[in-house]
């Protein structure tokens, strides 16, 4: 059988969309773009950036109009805790370093909603705080 890639759904498109503009946000806020997409085994971290106050573990929820609810309540204190726990990874493992060069560490989320070609960002720095603090 063939190794066959998934063709992206529109979810995966307006995801990889959002990031997109999360990042395009960050940039503009003085961030430097460290990692996109950072896996760990079933783990997951959308954005990871640094800036002049430490390093940032950024979620992005990215929703189109009309909306339901606010895409920054999808992230559940089971999401946090994936969070942290890639973010530890993160830190560890073959990035080792970044810990002692930014001490402050913060969990970030980007709610983007798409609405008649535009795009309205909301910034949620400190969204949570790890268990582990």
């Amino acid at each position: 059988m063939k190794n066959r890639e998934k063709k992206p759904t529109a979810r995966m498109l307006l995801g990889k969309r959002g990031e997109d503009v999360a990042c395009w946000f960050l940039e503009s806020m003085g961030h430097r773009i460290v990692a996109r997409n950072y896996r760990t085994g079933h783990l997951e971290i959308d954005i990871i950036s640094t800036d002049g106050n430490g390093v940032h573990f950024v979620e992005v929820k990215s929703r189109m109009a009309p909306i339901a609810a606010a895409p920054e309540e999808n992230v559940t204190p089971l999401k946090q805790r994936k969070i942290e726990q890639a973010a530890l990874k993160f830190l560890h493992g073959k990035k080792a370093g970044l810990e002692s060069k930014f001490p402050d560490v913060h969990f970030d989320v980007a709610a983007i909603v798409f609405n008649k070609g535009k795009e309205d960002v909301e910034w949620f720095p400190d969204a949570f705080v790890p268990m582990y603090y």
